[in-house]
């Protein structure tokens, strides 16, 4: 077999091998997925320090923490991975905490809600690959609106308490239903960035941006079992 046969099979292997982001400085799937696991590995392991320290002041530093880089994160034009990994940390101070103190009221409520969190996720996204949910413009204003709507209220209860009660059942089930429906829109986004070709580093945000909803999708389940289990 001559030289120029082996270069010609090397180049057909080349081209049929399966598009990575190492070779086409494109985001891919599995950018994403690994990015996704990289930021909760980080959250796991400083929510097993803030359990560990059991020190209320560390969930006021990962909230506040976490709510200025997510601001910086969404806002700015530019992927900042430091930024981002910041963002876990502090997450991860701030559940980590939060969750000590769940689990001491009601024990055994971290487990099912990580349980919950899981199927809600699996369960929201066979539903969008099977095509039974479709993002429409429609869907996302709902959602959006929805969204503020929840945002006011979740200011309101800051100064008047959360409402007790049936009323306080149907809220906390209302909260974990708009997260849960929240990452078919982090799915489509992924989806659509992908197959408009952008930079790897997109990656990174797409992971941010589906941190966020599961994060928040965690916290409601988390109070809605502890309503169910008062």
């Amino acid at each position: 077999m001559d030289a120029a046969h082996l270069d010609n099979d090397s180049l057909e292997s080349t081209y049929a091998a399966p598009a990575s982001s190492l070779r086409t400085g494109r985001v891919t799937m599995d950018d994403v997925v690994m990015r996704t696991a990289t930021l909760f590995a980080v959250l796991i392991a400083v929510g097993a320090f803030a359990w560990g320290a059991n020190n209320p002041s560390l969930a006021l530093v990962g909230f506040l923490g976490g709510f200025v880089l997510a601001m910086v994160n969404i806002f700015s034009k530019k992927v900042r991975v430091p930024l981002v990994i910041a963002y876990a940390v502090a997450q991860g101070l701030a559940l980590g905490t939060i969750s000590r103190i769940y689990n001491e009221a009601y024990s055994g409520i971290v487990g099912q809600a990580v349980i919950g969190t899981l199927c809600a996720f699996g369960g929201i996204l066979v539903a969008y690959r099977s095509g039974k949910i479709r993002v429409t413009p429609k869907f996302t204003r709902i959602m959006l609106g929805a969204l503020m709507g929840y945002f006011v209220f979740g200011i309101i209860t800051m100064f008047t308490g959360f409402p007790g009660g049936s009323t306080g059942l149907l809220i906390a089930v209302a909260g974990v239903a708009l997260a849960t429906f929240f990452l078919v829109l982090d799915f489509d986004q992924i989806e659509r960035t992908i197959a408009a070709g952008a930079p790897q580093e997109e990656s990174w945000r797409l992971a941010f941006g589906l941190m966020v909803t599961i994060v928040w999708l965690y916290m409601e389940v988390l109070r809605l079992l502890s309503i169910l289990r008062r």
